[in-house]
């Protein structure tokens, strides 16, 4: 059984241990901007203080193929993150969102993109995607809470389609569940943004923000 999640619970209290191990999970496509997304925490952790740990994938992601990169915090020593590890998942896109279900643990906040984007072997008919209610449901059964809402929308509203990753960073800042000061994230997003795409970009970080104060687009498991 799955049940909105209210304010209250949704607005959790700033991490109290800054030392505290914190595993950050970015899954998506080539061109969603996964990458940059990873580079722009781990500048803005290292910017608070931290000594934050990047890793990425970039095999395919010049194609549309899968893209994964992680952001560790604390006195880890490896920026891997093993199945049900994860304490936060961006899912970039909705079926790459469900398929980060193994990284998950019961406590883990996802933060997810509803919107889909086909890939090859569907399109051509050699399979077949998932309904997306369908998946999210299931992961909002398995995970602490569960952040949904059609980001790719969002960025187009701001002004660019490709701000997906900015609508996701304000979503992520907005939740408090970072120990970093949304300002800290917004100076690196000023200052690694060409002047022609910062406005889009402050205004998709601005949107995401509002999608995670919205209760409606929360979901949590039920404790009954």
């Amino acid at each position: 059984m799955v049940e909105q999640m209210t304010s209250t619970e949704k607005r959790k209290t700033k991490n109290e241990n800054p030392n505290k191990n914190l595993r950050i999970f970015l899954t998506g496509v080539g061109g969603q901007g996964t990458l940059l997304a990873s580079r722009l925490l781990g500048e803005a952790a290292l910017a608070a203080g931290f000594n934050p740990m990047v890793s990425e994938t970039h095999g395919m992601a010049q194609r549309g193929g899968i893209v994964v990169s992680t952001v560790v915090l604390g006195d880890l020593q490896s920026p891997l993150i093993s199945p049900g590890e994860a304490d936060i998942v961006l899912g970039f896109e909705a079926l790459e969102a469900f398929r980060a279900l193994d990284r998950c643990h019961a406590d883990t906040l996802v933060i997810a993109n509803t919107a889909t984007l086909v890939p090859y072997p569907v399109a051509i008919g050699q399979a077949h995607y998932p309904a997306v209610d369908q998946m999210f449901r299931r992961l909002a059964e398995h995970v602490g809470a569960l952040l949904a809402f059609d980001a790719g929308d969002l960025a187009r509203q701001a002004g660019s389609p490709l701000a997906v990753n900015m609508v996701l960073l304000g979503a992520l800042a907005a939740t408090d569940s970072l120990p970093i000061p949304t300002e800290t994230i917004l100076k690196v997003v000023r200052t690694q943004t060409k002047e022609k795409f910062l406005a889009s970009n402050l205004k998709a970080f601005e949107l995401g923000a509002a999608a995670a104060r919205d209760s409606s687009n929360w979901q949590r498991r039920s404790l009954q």
